[in-house]
């Protein structure tokens, strides 16, 4: 297969050449429940997608400390925060749709008013929409390791992506990371350790205590009964 020197070269070939992308896009069949939430609370609780920077008053409707959280999951831990602290507005960056479904099914029976989600690249969304220096907090909790050495290129923490995730913290917000992976966790510090304007918050060590607004989801409780270890770093933005 011939080899092209640039993403260009082999457009004007006729040849497309993926981009690589830190998750996988897993679309799953939407339950009952989900579909009917997407239905009824995307149109007051769901961001579409643009190229253009959100004004974060108006998303909410007032003017608060703003939590982005990347790959929720299905979401309950979110929506529990969002509940746990009215004081605070968040945005929950999802790509799987069943688990945005999920997260609105959720937050809307639990009647949850401060919480926005997106379905969408995360990287895009952080490049396009969100303001600088916007942020009180960005969370980025249990995202895929890819263990295999080989593919270590994807993990999303990288020098690159600490740097995108500064410029949107204001100065004094917090980008906190959890992985249940110890190696993870050990790239997570090398890469932070080495990111500019950042300090981590850690008094001994890279690691920090789970604070308690990070809830215990059922399956980090299952892992720690079966010996799995869990790492939470913050790294708080300080120029």
């Amino acid at each position: 297969m011939r080899q092209f020197k640039s993403q260009a070269e082999a457009e004007a070939a006729g040849v497309y050449v993926s981009k690589v992308k830190s998750y996988v896009k897993r679309e799953g069949r939407l339950t009952k429940g989900q579909e009917k939430a997407l239905a009824d609370y995307w149109p007051t609780m769901g961001i579409d997608y643009a190229d253009a920077p959100l004004s974060l008053s108006d998303v909410f409707g007032r003017t608060a400390p703003v939590v982005v959280e990347i790959g929720f999951g299905m979401g309950k831990s979110l929506v529990e925060m969002a509940a746990a602290s009215p004081d605070k507005d968040f945005i929950g960056i999802e790509v799987h749709r069943p688990g945005v479904g999920a997260c609105l099914s959720d937050a809307g029976d639990q009647g949850v008013e401060n919480l926005r989600v997106m379905e969408h690249d995360a990287v895009e969304v952080l490049k396009n929409m969100i303001p600088d220096a916007s942020l009180s907090r960005l969370q980025l909790f249990f995202p895929d390791p890819w263990h295999k050495k080989r593919h270590h290129k994807r993990r999303i923490v990288q020098s690159e992506f600490a740097e995108l995730v500064r410029t949107k913290l204001a100065i004094g917000g917090c980008f906190h990371m959890a992985t249940d992976w110890e190696a993870y966790a050990e790239h997570m510090a090398e890469v932070m350790n080495n990111a500019p304007g950042y300090t981590n918050t850690a008094e001994e060590g890279d690691y920090v205590p789970r604070p308690e607004y990070r809830p215990i989801t059922k399956f980090e409780t299952r892992g720690q009964k079966l010996g799995h270890g869990v790492w939470d770093l913050i790294y708080e933005r300080t120029k």
